[in-house]
């Protein structure tokens, strides 16, 4: 049987439940509709998420659970720069990344059951924590609700 080289919005969802219980279909939609998340899509409008977009995802989550930071924060330090190790997925896959953290063609999953310890997530420094909230930091770490579309 071929390795799938990629998961649908419900695959990713079922990945992420046990270490992150709030998380929805809605919530990753969100993250999207605020560019935090590029997942490619097929012609059809269906969202693909490749490893490298599931490492991203579980740092995001993470950010907002475990160092209460807004979106605008998160989105500005993924905008910062080059992709930075800690979002990359581990091993082999991990080549395949143009630096801006884009994947190359032909990438599948290659850090499959990489868990949070997996994603080499770093711990936040000190006095990151923004002086106010912006209003994009929503305290459950769940996004308000999106319309609903289409999607596998």
């Amino acid at each position: 049987m071929a390795k799938q080289s990629h998961r649908s919005i419900g695959e990713v969802l079922s990945l992420l439940q046990d270490e992150f219980p709030d998380v929805t279909i809605s919530k990753i939609r969100f993250l999207e509709s605020q560019g935090l998340l590029e997942p490619e899509r097929t012609p059809s409008g269906y969202r693909k998420f490749y490893e490298v977009d599931l490492v991203r995802l579980r740092w995001i989550l993470v950010q907002q659970r475990d160092h209460f930071l807004p979106l605008k924060v998160i989105k500005d330090r993924l905008d910062a720069g080059p992709l930075p190790d800690e979002l990359r997925p581990p091993g082999p896959a991990r080549a395949g990344l143009a630096a801006n953290g884009d994947q190359a063609e032909g990438i599948g999953d290659q850090a499959e059951g990489a868990g949070a310890e997996g994603a080499g997530v770093a711990p936040a420094e000190a006095g990151t924590m923004p002086a106010e909230d912006d209003g994009t930091h929503f305290g459950n770490g769940i996004g308000p609700p999106t319309p609903t579309e289409p999607d596998g």
